[in-house]
């Protein structure tokens, strides 16, 4: 499996969903990957971008310690599958010389690639199946807004010439 390593370059609003999405970037800026979270895992997130520090530990940041405690590291998160228009991502985590691959959300392991400093790997497949999703779904809202426009009557329109 090609991978591909990208950063976190931040959160946004999806205008038309209102829901967060996290922008994920290669080194060249030349390819960019959206991924839609819920409100909660880019809070998480978010705090973690903006450094803040919680009084009681966030749930990414006790797992964080756990994994500390058990002598695992996170040596590094891969977006590694898109399928029905969900994200799958994995933790790859070192403890010694033992790999283990753990099956997580993209949002989480993404809060814990922050948390830790590691480092985010996508797929070549994921990239490229998400770019095909990025169009038709650039094609339904364009679509969309042609079927709006079309359905305006001129008197409902607040600029007149």
């Amino acid at each position: 499996m090609a991978l591909v390593e990208m950063s976190i370059r931040g959160l946004m609003i999806d205008p038309i969903t209102n829901m967060p999405i996290v922008i994920l970037k290669d080194a060249d800026d030349q390819r960019t990957l959206p991924i839609w979270v819920g409100p909660v895992e880019a809070n998480a997130i978010a705090i973690q971008m903006e450094n803040i520090t919680t009084p009681r530990p966030m749930t990414h940041d006790l797992l964080v310690r756990v994994m500390a405690d058990l002598g695992a590291t996170v040596d590094r998160v891969v977006v590694a599958d898109l399928s029905e228009n969900t994200f799958y991502a994995q933790l790859i985590l070192r403890r010694g010389d033992e790999v283990v691959v753990v099956d997580a959300r993209p949002s989480d392991a993404l809060a814990l690639a922050l948390r830790t400093k590691a480092r985010v790997f996508v797929s070549e497949h994921v990239l490229d199946r998400a770019q095909s999703l990025d169009t038709s779904a650039e094609q339904a809202n364009q679509e969309r807004l042609q079927r709006w426009l079309e359905s305006l009557d001129p008197d409902d329109l607040g600029y007149k010439m």
